[in-house]
């Protein structure tokens, strides 16, 4: 198993995540964060440090958020790799919680 990222990361793109995970399996787009399934070791100390509530284990990702599990293994491939902390996106205290962001995924 893994653990995957999920809608509400989309236009807030928090990483705290990122400097918990010991094995650097988070990977950053313009304005999301996937965790690369092939990396993952499913350790789960990165779901606690998401201010977004975003990420989830593989067998608990909502019915409403599957489609992320494949996404995060499609753009994980795509995106590089992150291993420290950011700033977060300028808004993204505003959209934490957003229902319906998938249209602003940006690639």
């Amino acid at each position: 198993m893994t653990h995957v990222v999920t809608e509400n990361c989309i236009k807030c793109k928090f990483t705290d995540c990122v400097d918990v995970c010991p094995v650097d399996c988070f990977r950053e787009g313009p304005n999301f964060l996937v965790i690369d399934p092939d990396e993952c070791i499913d350790c789960a100390v990165c779901i606690p440090e998401c201010p977004a509530n975003a990420i989830f284990a593989e067998e608990d990702v909502p019915e409403d958020q599957i489609k992320f599990i494949k996404l995060n293994a499609d753009l994980a491939n795509e995106f590089e790799s992150i291993s420290r902390t950011k700033e977060p996106l300028a808004e993204a205290d505003q959209w934490n919680g957003k229902k319906e962001k998938f249209q602003y995924l940006e690639r």
